[in-house]
């Protein structure tokens, strides 16, 4: 059986949470070539992003993107977040949230750890070394 990411699954929740608690969801985004924004709106390769129900229409979170309409300056946007290239979901009001890491800067890491072990033999993920996953605190 296919293992699902936790990622699709964590932002519902917290835009439940948000929305269960009259809070504000707000989307942080790196922005990639498959991510559709209003790039004028865009600082230094990143976007934040009202997710809030009455902000964002039609909002779709899907497994893989997450996609909705909204107004930029009174004018009806398309927008079109594939789920790698978001960087964590928080309340506008208190910040409380959740901050992902990217995933090619997951990717590029396990490469350069795999190269640095054995130049010579192809790359397996392994989740530490003991065989035991590892779990990080996040705030």
């Amino acid at each position: 059986m296919k293992e699902l990411p936790t990622k699709p699954y964590l932002i519902r929740a917290i835009h439940e949470w948000c929305t269960d608690s009259d809070l504000t969801p707000y989307l942080s985004v790196q922005i990639d070539t498959q991510t559709r924004i209003p790039m004028e709106y865009a600082n230094n390769g990143e976007i934040t992003l009202n997710i809030s129900h009455s902000a964002a229409h039609h909002l779709k979170l899907n497994n893989d993107v997450i996609q909705f309409s909204a107004r930029f300056n009174g004018v009806s946007r398309e927008i079109s977040v594939p789920m790698r290239a978001i960087k964590g979901i928080f309340a506008k009001e208190t910040a409380q949230g959740m901050i992902f890491p990217l995933e090619t800067e997951i990717d590029a890491v396990q490469v350069e750890t795999a190269t640095a072990e054995n130049p010579n033999k192809p790359h397996s993920p392994s989740p530490s070394s003991s065989g035991k996953q590892r779990f990080q605190i996040i705030k």
